[in-house]
């Protein structure tokens, strides 16, 4: 594909294909999971495949997870006003990285980083959504759906989530304390909600999902 059609129409290509266009042939980055990956003001992030995590800290030092980047999906120091903004492979990831020079010579490409964008939007809204929900057990398990939603898998015993999650993370997601998460881990555990397999994952109970999609739908 050359440099003009690139440029084309925004709508004349679906965004998967565009992307793989534009990393044919040019080098993806590769990172380990818990790496933290650089950043650059200049550059923005689009994830080939894997999963990163972005954060920041609050003033007291305290992690504060902001959402999670999935295939597709942009990310960098261009698209945020926040500082410190941290980003870590969740899982291993390869990364292809573009120059907003580039996203200026191409309209397409700009229109494609948009639509992305709009989805990450949906996800910190839903996020933001979660912190009022009461009590705090139903707020876990409305963001363990959401996750199943965008990371989950399934598999004979139920939903599991493809990437493994501390409760550390899982409370700082939520705005809790670890003690809180495993406290209610444990009773969501007890009462068959979920389970963890042999690898550390959670699964959720597929009727779980369903009754508690309805719930919120009512």
């Amino acid at each position: 594909m050359s440099q003009s059609q690139i440029s084309a129409s925004p709508s004349s290509i679906h965004w998967p294909q565009l992307l793989e266009e534009v990393y044919r042939g040019r080098q993806t980055y590769e990172f380990k999971r818990s790496f933290d990956i650089p950043l650059s003001p200049h550059d923005i992030w689009i994830v080939c495949r894997g999963i990163v995590q972005l954060s920041t800290f609050t003033r007291e030092g305290d992690e504060a997870i902001l959402g999670m980047v999935y295939p597709d999906i942009p990310f960098g120091l261009p698209l945020t006003c926040l500082e410190p903004y941290v980003t870590t492979a969740l899982t291993d990831v390869v990364l292809l990285r573009l120059s907003q020079a580039e996203l200026e010579r191409s309209p397409m490409l700009a229109q494609g980083i948009m639509l992305q964008l709009n989805r990450r939007l949906q996800q910190a809204e839903e996020l933001l959504a979660l912190t009022h929900q009461h009590p705090m057990s139903l707020r876990c398990q409305q963001l363990l759906l959401l996750l199943a939603k965008e990371i989950g898998e399934q598999t004979p015993d139920g939903i599991r989530l493809r990437i493994r999650l501390t409760h550390q993370q899982i409370a700082n997601l939520l705005g809790s304390s670890r003690v809180s998460i495993t406290r209610l881990f444990g009773l969501l555990r007890k009462q068959g909600w979920l389970s963890i397999d042999t690898s550390h994952h959670i699964v959720i109970r597929d009727s779980a999902v369903m009754e508690l999609s309805q719930a919120t739908v009512r």
